[in-house]
């Protein structure tokens, strides 16, 4: 028949081609087809030379009905599919660096060379690399005080300890502002998978790196297997920040097949944000849905007994006495995070070591003094209000006209730039902007919010309008 006159790289040439036609994603293509060599083509049966057993097991566990699809095609219904599974001497997989994940022991060679193999699930020696898990050892259970502001998110976070991977709360995304604890919180989790599963490989990495890691392995294409290799080998993966890999399809299309990898084998995902799946944009749709798989929950601002709380844990755990006077007055005039609350403390401890003073003789003089110095000159964060009034007053609109229903280009502009300064300056989630500039949802808040950030990057005269605006909110501080 015509199909014997082929070789075997004009069947592999013409299964790419369907292949290719099928797949959703370049990325996919280039990765996992491309790198493939056809050998020998003896009837129906096709051989092809794949770089690696983890190469031949993700085909076989995510490919194969494409693969059969296009073979048949070409080959007809009779067509059969032969690996030739190359040996590699020494393992390349270093992920993470800087900071540096150390490989205490490499990894082994495979024992035969030019070995058909069926069915690799796991690289010889991958599994006694013994892999640092970056997590700091102070940030533990004990350090992190409960409070109403977290008690759900500390709760499940050692729920999750006891059966990582197997509980409901997978993944687990904590969302909140900056200095809330959502960094302590989730290497807690990591130091207490360590503690009671020694055995588990538990890995914190932050979205950036992360980013980098892959903009490197994408450079030195062979890397980027082994990129892939190394994360989906995790029994628990903590990504913080994941709000960073905004805009990044690259990354998002790479780290969906981890999650993916992970989420189906049973293992655990925790991923921090400072903003709710729901608010965040530039991330993938795909990506979002899988974020509220598991518990996603809140770490909110403390209240004034909660901050009273944490003062005295800290206090108490520095040896140190302070009244309950000048607890009080801290816990009253920081509001806005526990690392700002940190930072006093710590102020005051550096300022009576250099005075040479008692903690005890520390007065209220003192603790206002750093106050006023790190906290009351610190920038106050601007309210949607004022955010409003200035928007209007600029450009001689009313207050109620930024309310109203009408699509007048002048008021719908102006309502698109207060959402955007809404969003930029200060913490409140989407819908609470929308809400409170003219009731619109959060949908609409995000469109209004690329619009200006498309005619600030191409309209010289907006773009001066705006930086004319966010002087005059700054200087209303």
């Amino acid at each position: 028949m015509e199909k014997k006159s082929f070789n075997c790289m004009d069947v592999w040439d013409k299964c790419l081609k369907i292949i290719k036609d099928n797949l959703s994603n370049d990325l996919a293509y280039d990765t996992w087809f491309k790198p493939i060599v056809a050998l020998d083509l003896k009837g129906s049966m096709l051989t092809i030379s794949v770089p690696s057993p983890y190469f031949y097991e993700h085909l076989e566990g995510n490919y194969i009905d494409l693969l059969s699809f296009a073979l048949r095609r070409v080959l007809g219904k009779d067509a059969e599919l032969q690996y030739d599974v190359q040996v590699v001497e020494e393992s390349s997989v270093k992920y993470p660096t800087n900071p540096a994940v150390y490989v205490k022991n490499p990894s082994m060679p495979f024992p035969n060379e030019n070995t058909k193999q069926l069915n690799p699930f796991i690289i010889p020696g991958l599994k006694q690399m013994e892999i640092d898990p970056q997590l700091n050892p102070n940030k533990t259970f004990n350090n992190f005080i409960e409070s109403d502001c977290n008690r759900l998110a500390r709760s499940a976070g050692l729920a999750i300890t006891e059966n990582p991977g197997k509980t409901a709360f997978n993944p687990m995304f904590v969302f909140g502002g900056s200095g809330l604890g959502k960094t302590h919180l989730v290497q807690a989790i990591g130091l207490e998978i360590k503690r009671k599963f020694p055995e588990k490989i538990v890995l914190y990495v932050t979205a950036s790196l992360f980013q980098n890691q892959y903009i490197d392995a994408q450079i030195y294409r062979n890397k980027l297997i082994d990129f892939l290799n190394f994360y989906q080998m995790m029994d628990v993966l903590i990504i913080d920040d994941i709000q960073e890999f905004a805009g990044r399809e690259g990354t998002q299309n790479t780290f969906f097949q981890i999650f993916n990898h992970l989420h189906q084998s049973g293992k655990q995902l925790i991923l921090t944000s400072d903003r709710a799946p729901v608010d965040l944009s530039g991330l993938n749709e795909r990506l979002l849905t899988r974020f509220k798989w598991g518990l996603t929950t809140e770490l909110q601002t403390p209240d004034f007994e909660a901050r009273k709380t944490i003062l005295k844990k800290k206090i108490y755990n520095e040896g140190i006495e302070i009244s309950d006077e000048i607890v009080e007055y801290i816990a009253t005039k920081v509001t806005s995070n526990i690392r700002e609350l940190e930072g006093v403390l710590i102020s005051l401890l550096a300022q009576s070591t250099y005075t040479a003073k008692p903690l005890k003789m520390i007065t209220m003089e003192m603790v206002m003094t750093i106050i006023d110095r790190l906290v009351n000159s610190t920038k106050r964060e601007v309210s949607v209000d004022k955010i409003k009034r200035t928007v209007c007053d600029y450009f001689g609109l009313s207050l109620d006209a930024i309310y109203s229903k009408t699509r007048k280009r002048e008021i719908v502009q102006a309502r698109q730039i207060a959402m955007y300064f809404s969003r930029s300056m200060t913490k409140y989630a989407l819908a609470t902007i929308g809400a409170e500039i003219g009731g619109k949802d959060h949908a609409t808040v995000l469109h209004a919010c690329k619009t200006v950030e498309d005619l600030y990057a191409t309209d010289r005269s907006f773009k001066q309008h705006m930086i004319e605006i966010e002087k005059r909110i700054n200087n209303s501080l």
